[in-house]
């Protein structure tokens, strides 16, 4: 059961579970329409799949200084950084 779904279509349930279904705050069962739930499509789904697919944001850092969009106090601390510790 698509319990986010449920949430977000459903505002007066407080809980759900997958055996006694969705709850309303006084405790009586509210009907879903299984439909609309599996119709529904996350607003927030695009922040996980982008996130899977960018760069590590070290990786994302270390191209922006290389590129040398930092401002020159901000890039003079990272180059000290990468001086004290040399790659191998």
């Amino acid at each position: 059961m698509n319990h986010k779904a449920i949430y977000a279509l459903y505002p007066n349930v407080v809980s759900v579970d997958d055996t006694a279904g969705a709850m309303d705050a006084n405790g009586n069962q509210v009907t879903i329409d299984m439909d609309a739930v599996n119709a529904w499509v996350d607003p927030d789904a695009y922040k996980f799949s982008r996130a899977l697919e960018y760069p590590a944001i070290g990786d994302q850092l270390d191209a922006l200084f290389h590129a040398g969009v930092f401002p020159d106090d901000m890039a003079a601390q990272i180059q000290a950084v990468k001086d004290k510790y040399p790659k191998s």
